[in-house]
């Protein structure tokens, strides 16, 4: 007897590795006013030197900031996946499958053009059951808005 299908969540939905982004963006903050506090109060730095610290403070935490940036937001209309410097809006009809297959750092899209897109918004790394819940979302939502073309159950969690 198997499992019945999950229900989708209602829309819209953000998809996002919240812990990870908390840490990251904490992380960001702190470092940056630790390293600018520091180079303020070394009295041995003249001014370009000090200048070259914020800016490398700056830099390391926009670093940080962008690590932070991946999301999946579903609405009616479709899929905006939003990866580490590129964002990209999909309708429902363009996803075939949602995959997490053990071992992958992300979900995975399947989609019409023949081309997989990774989803850095949903990732084991940041707690593996949130990740397998939310693709299992994911995965109900295009399979209610989508035009699906495969057979049931070949998007695999294997989780």
């Amino acid at each position: 007897m198997s499992a019945p299908a999950p229900q989708p969540p209602g829309l819209p939905v953000t998809f996002r590795p919240t812990v990870t982004r908390a840490v990251l963006l904490t992380s960001a903050a702190v470092m940056f006013v630790a390293m600018t506090a520091m180079s303020l109060l070394l009295e041995t730095l003249n001014g370009g030197e000090r200048g070259s610290f914020i800016l490398m403070a700056a830099l390391f935490a926009a670093v940080l900031v962008l690590l932070s940036r991946p999301k999946v937001v579903a609405d009616d209309h479709g899929v905006t996946v939003v990866n580490l410097t590129g964002r990209r809006r999909l309708a429902w009809a363009e996803i075939l499958r949602v995959n997490l297959r053990q071992g992958d750092p992300w979900v995975f899209l399947d989609l019409s053009d023949g081309t997989s897109l990774p989803v850095l918004g949903i990732q084991p790394a940041s707690g593996r059951a949130r990740a397998i819940r939310d693709a299992k979302a994911l995965r109900a939502l295009a399979e209610t808005h989508g035009t699906r073309t495969d057979s049931p159950g070949t998007a695999h969690d294997n989780g």
